[in-house]
């Protein structure tokens, strides 16, 4: 579904934890989400970012009369194929963001994924579908007198990272982490000294003398 599919299959590889490590080497900024959670924990996420940042509802905005597809296609533009379709929490995390029904538009216009910092339903439909899900959790409850799509295409506020339109999300069952689209290359540069770092590290331990028996 991608358009970066082997970049991807590189990415989840060298694992979430292995890219917040260089994204440190890089920015001094917070750029990694505690683990979320997923209908399919064995399938990462990855693409370019497009955001719709939801806020506690109210009955009395213009926004509150919109729909989610009001808010999803502008955010995705004319290039959805690939993309990760990110939902901010309006400070909500616990209350459903959406769910299979809403969402079947991803699998329509080729998203690589979903990533919401709130909950989302219908995981048994979210499974079957051809993207990459993660979330806060599982909702049974609606959630449209909770929260409300407000703003698409604009920064967001996720788990305490700032996530703008054009960044790239990745994410596994240990985290996600948020890069820059300017910081890719090198990030993945980064990304591959530190595993190749580690790798050596691994053999000088292996390679280190065990002390005789009885003593430390």
């Amino acid at each position: 579904m991608s358009d970066v599919p082997p970049l991807g299959d590189e990415l989840s590889a060298l694992g979430c934890a292995t890219l917040v490590d260089a994204m440190a080497r890089m920015h001094g900024h917070r750029a990694h989400i505690l683990p979320l959670t997923s209908p399919d924990p064995g399938r990462p996420l990855f693409g370019p970012v497009a955001t719709i940042a939801f806020m506690p509802w109210r009955d009395d905005l213009e926004e509150s009369s919109r729909t989610f597809a009001d808010f999803f296609y502008p955010a995705l533009g004319d290039s959805p194929r690939g993309k990760v379709l990110v939902l901010s929490s309006g400070g909500h995390p616990e209350a459903s963001h959406g769910g299979g029904t809403k969402l079947l538009r991803a699998v329509r216009h080729g998203l690589a994924g979903v990533m919401a910092d709130g909950r989302l339903r219908d995981f048994g439909q979210l499974r079957g579908y051809p993207f990459s899900t993660w979330c806060r959790g599982e909702a049974t409850r609606w959630g449209g007198d909770t929260v409300m799509p407000y703003a698409e295409d604009a920064a967001v506020e996720f788990a305490g990272v700032c996530v703008t339109p054009g960044d790239y999300a990745f994410a596994d069952p240990s985290g996600a982490v948020i890069i820059p689209a300017g910081s890719l290359t090198g990030v993945l540069d980064a990304a591959r000294q530190i595993e190749a770092e580690e790798a050596r590290a691994g053999e000088r331990i292996s390679a280190e003398d065990l002390p005789p028996l009885g003593r430390p």
